[in-house]
C-alpha cells in the first residue's frame, strides 16, 4: 500500500508541514488533534466538550483513511492541566470503552491557551 496523506483543511498543515493523518502500510497515524470545531470555526471553553470534539475530528480522519475508531490501537492524551483528565473519563469511555487501546497521558502546554486537550491516535486498518 502506498503512503496517503489526509488533510483536515487547516491552514497550519501547509504552514508547518504536517498532515492530519498519514496512512502507511497497515497503520493510520493521526496527528495530535485538538477540540477545534471546523464546522463552526470555534473551540469550546469546556475541556469535556473539547475532548468529545477531538474524537469527532479523529473519527473523520480515520474514516477518510478507511478505518474507524474501533481500529485504534494506541492513544495519547496531552493536557496543560492534569486535573482536567479525570473529568474527561466519560468521553474516553464513550469513544474507546470497548476499544481499550494502549494509552498514555501527560501534562504539557499546548500551542494556544484556549486548547485544553490534544489527542493523538494510531489505528490499524481493517483487513
Amino acid at each position: 500500500m502506498s503512503r496517503k496523506l489526509i488533510s483536515s483543511g487547516s491552514e497550519f498543515e501547509s504552514k508547518i508541514g504536517y498532515s492530519r493523518a498519514v496512512v502507511d502500510g497497515d497503520y493510520v497515524f493521526v496527528s495530535g488533534t485538538t477540540g477545534f470545531n471546523y464546522a463552526t470555526n470555534s473551540i469550546s471553553d469546556s475541556v469535556v466538550e473539547q475532548a468529545d470534539q477531538c474524537f469527532a475530528n479523529i473519527q473523520q480522519a480515520l474514516q477518510e483513511a478507511g478505518a474507524a475508531v474501533a481500529d485504534i490501537v494506541r492513544v495519547t492524551y496531552i493536557l496543560p492541566n492534569r486535573d482536567d483528565f479525570e473529568p474527561c473519563w466519560p468521553v474516553f469511555q464513550k469513544w474507546l470503552g470497548d476499544v481499550r487501546p494502549a494509552a498514555t497521558v501527560f501534562e504539557a502546554r499546548l500551542l494556544n491557551d484556549a486548547m485544553k486537550i490534544e489527542i493523538q491516535v494510531t489505528a490499524r486498518l481493517p483487513k
